[in-house]
């Protein structure tokens, strides 16, 4: 696959029309159907997850309202007739025909949606399927479908044969069972890429891509006791991470070309660039799996001069001082290998979501960015044990005083969160002169659990 251009220029705007659109399809839809009604007002109630962010696509057989969802900026799919598209932000695809008005929304897993939610309906599409469907719920000319996919463009089941989902299952495995720690960190990405290509090779990029996301998140809600939390909260209502935005990698600069690689070889693409400037150093490049609908935020420290250049498939040398993303990886190593991603980030309503965790003990940062269309905050970060070993490379090389060093090798160093996000207006950007303020505090350096003893 080559390498998509290292950065593109976009900038995302807020889409009211399209999203007041949305909106007010899916609260005639709910006011038809209460049993639907019920279930969004449950999960917003018990967990702050919004109806509204769980859409998949949305099928209208009504002609006028097809030529509505045109008329704000929906644009047909080439590649698959009778769909269309919302090129401009984060919306649900829309199918025009059928009868009536059918809301399918996203569950992680179908049939643990049924089980929570006690339904006798069947689910459509054998287990481990990359598209299953269960109907949920019907009024008057409106039904609401829970769809679980892996992958999955289409809108139908297409159950693959008995074969491919053993693949399936044994990839996953594979994804969970890989081995994570390495002397050297070169044959760890070695080692990461044989399992990829095996898994792509199999199930191709975007159901392989899946089962690495999942494998990755449970590897992440291991050593962090918020996603944890949460994720049983959210399994209690049967719809488990449906509801994630992006995953966060940090790498240090001599593999982050190989952090890319993993990722494109899974069918991410590169999109835009955030560069902090020279004081933070610090740079991500944003990528897109445009079939999954995930994104990730891949996080590095960069130099200036470097914004001229692919550093995204380039091996970068060392700086000569570690900024966040750095000295993060020469604490607990590289995202993609023992460390896992810094933080997962889910959409929620952002006041309605804390409840919960505060109430089990989870703290959140301050805000770090708080607009009408985009609300984004931390929780307070998990600690994590270092190496004393690494501790001691570190402050060898001089990019640690003493006093840090040791207070690292006494309590540890500050590791990963869950993020509460907030999007409206079908905003599909990010805030970076706030993710520029939220990564320098949280800077493993100004996190030192002796400072506050």
């Amino acid at each position: 696959m080559s390498a998509a251009p290292f950065r593109t220029h976009r900038t995302w705007t807020t889409q009211p029309a399209a999203a007041l659109l949305v909106r007010t399809v899916l609260d005639d839809a709910l006011a038809r159907v209460p049993e639907a009604s019920a279930l969004a007002g449950r999960l917003m109630d018990d967990l702050g997850v919004r109806m509204l962010d769980l859409l998949d696509h949305v099928r209208v057989g009504d002609a006028a309202l097809v030529a509505s969802f045109r008329e704000a900026g929906w644009e047909d799919d080439p590649a698959q007739p009778g769909v269309l598209r919302n090129p401009t932000g984060m919306f649900p695809a829309v199918l025009s025909g059928g009868v009536g008005l059918t809301v399918g929304f996203k569950v992680e897993y179908a049939h643990e949606f049924v089980a929570a939610q006690g339904l006798g309906a069947p689910v459509e599409g054998a287990m481990h399927a990359p598209f299953r469907r269960v109907r949920v719920a019907t009024g008057a000319r409106v039904a609401f479908d829970a769809i679980e996919r892996r992958g999955a463009l289409g809108f139908e089941p297409d159950d693959p044969s008995p074969v491919q989902l053993r693949e399936a299952r044994l990839q996953l495995q594979a994804f969970r069972a890989r081995r994570r720690a390495f002397d050297d960190i070169g044959a760890g990405y070695d080692h990461t890429d044989v399992l990829v290509s095996r898994a792509v090779e199999a199930l191709g990029q975007d159901w392989a891509c899946w089962l690495w996301l999942r494998a990755e998140r449970e590897y992440w809600e291991s050593r962090n006791r918020a996603g944890r939390i949460q994720k049983a909260r959210q399994d209690a209502h049967g719809i488990g991470w449906a509801n994630q935005d992006h995953h966060t990698y940090d790498s240090s600069r001599e593999w982050f070309h190989r952090n890319v690689a993993v990722l494109e070889a899974l069918g991410f693409e590169c999109r835009e660039l955030f560069y902090a400037g020279h004081a933070a150093g610090w740079g991500s490049q944003i990528l897109e799996q445009s079939a999954i609908g995930s994104v990730i935020f891949a996080d590095i420290d960069l130099a200036p001069e470097e914004l001229d250049i692919d550093f995204a498939h380039l091996r970068l040398e060392p700086l000569p001082y570690l900024r966040r993303a750095g000295l993060w990886c020469a604490l607990h190593g590289e995202s993609v290998l023992e460390s896992g991603i810094n933080h997962l980030e889910c959409m929620y309503d952002h006041v309605r979501m804390p409840a919960g965790l505060e109430a089990a003990g989870v703290s959140f940062m301050p805000p770090f960015s708080d607009f009408p269309h985009l609300y984004q905050a931390l929780t307070q970060g998990e600690w994590w044990p270092v190496d004393p070993a690494r501790v001691d490379a570190l402050a060898s090389a001089g990019h640690i005083t003493p006093e840090q060093a040791e207070d690292f090798r006494l309590h540890g160093a500050i590791g990963s969160h869950l993020e509460n996000l907030e999007r409206n207006d079908g905003f599909k950007g990010f805030n970076q002169p706030g993710i520029d303020g939220v990564l320098r505090i949280i800077d493993p350096r100004k996190n030192l659990v002796g400072a506050v003893e």
